[in-house]
Order: C-alpha cells, then structure tokens, then sequence
C-alpha cells in the first residue's frame, strides 16, 4: 500500500490537522522563496507538536549542507529532500555527515542518476504549483527504485495516482484551501489513501 506526505505544515494547526489525520510523512519547506517556508526555530517548535508516528521531512533548495546536519541531529527532521541542483558530490557529502535517507527530485522529463539517493520524487516543472504532469511519462522510466509521486495530486485525482503504485504520493496545495492547510481535505486525502486497494 502506497504511503502519503502532506508537504508544507508551518502553522501550529496544521500540526493539529496531522496528528489527526496520521500521514505517513509531513514535510517542513526550509527554502525561504517558498510560502510555506519555515525555519529552524518554528519548526522545531512544530516538530515538538507532532504525533512520533509520524516521520518530518525537511525540504531544501541548494541549502548549506551544514544547515541540514543540524536540523537532522536535533531532531527536527529524520529524512531529507533535495529539491534543487544538488550536485552528485554534494549528495555524497550529504550521505557521509547526515545519518538521514535522502529523497532527491527529479523531473519526469530528464534523464537521472538516482543511484545516490535513496528515494526519488517526481514531481512537475513547477513544484507546488498544484499543476500535474503528464504520468504516462512513467512507462518510459526506470522506477526499479521506491518513488514519491508529486505534482498537482488532490482529492479528484489521488486514486489514479495511487495505481501508478508509487512508494508515496506528496501532496502539497491539493491539501490546501485558499493558500492553507483544510484539515478536512488532509482527512479525506490520507484516508483514500489507507483505504486503497490494488
């Protein structure tokens, strides 16, 4: 059974709105161009909040590797996700400091090295844009390695995604009304995707 990330929380309540709803993953957004952005101080207070069942992802963009470290030994985060142009020499200095899985992201439309990282994501040109890409790209990919899917996923379209059979789908605005967490959305979203069935 496919497993569910609710990226973006940076309200105490969206907290509230996971420990409800009992995602596999959330996902701290630690790049500061980001509206969702948050950074170390508020999210180890939101960290503090959250339900131990569930696993904290921080997401970064070309971060200083430093930065990384320190939010995984305290205890902020337990996996990483590069969302920008990490280089491979970045990944295998990453690897040798941080004792957290990395998630790298790639686009569907490029060709990749996923040998580094130990999930990949992808995800549409325009990441949290709410815009799908085209997933019959898939058929053309080697996905021998567990994959999250991203890209514009929400209540309408969840169940086809989830027959792609991805390890995980993240799901960022579709769980968002008017640019913030709905708890009711995050509920149904998470719910479907316990409930589905291959």
């Amino acid at each position: 059974m496919s497993k569910i990330k609710i990226c973006g929380l940076f309200r105490e309540q969206d907290i509230d709105f996971a420990n409800e709803a009992k995602p596999d993953f959330i996902g701290f957004v630690f790049a500061e161009k980001s509206k969702r952005f948050v950074n170390a101080k508020l999210a180890e207070s939101l960290r503090k909040k959250l339900s131990k069942d569930i696993i904290p992802v921080g997401v970064f963009v070309n971060a200083k590797i430093e930065d990384i470290i320190a939010l995984q030994k305290n205890g902020i985060i337990n996996m990483v996700q590069l969302h920008g142009g990490e280089s491979d020499e970045y990944i295998e200095k990453l690897k040798e400091k941080c004792d957290a899985k990395i998630i790298r992201v790639h686009s569907p439309l490029s060709a990749f090295n996923s040998q580094l990282s130990d999930y990949i994501l992808l995800d549409s040109p325009t990441p949290g844009s709410g815009q799908t890409f085209d997933w019959g790209l898939l058929k053309n990919l080697n996905l021998s390695q567990n994959y999250f899917l991203a890209g514009g996923i929400n209540q309408e379209n969840i169940k086809d995604a989830l027959k792609l059979n991805p390890f995980a789908v993240d799901v960022s605005s579709g769980a968002e009304t008017d640019g913030v967490k709905d708890m009711e959305k995050i509920l149904k979203l998470v719910g479907v995707a316990r409930d589905f069935l291959y």
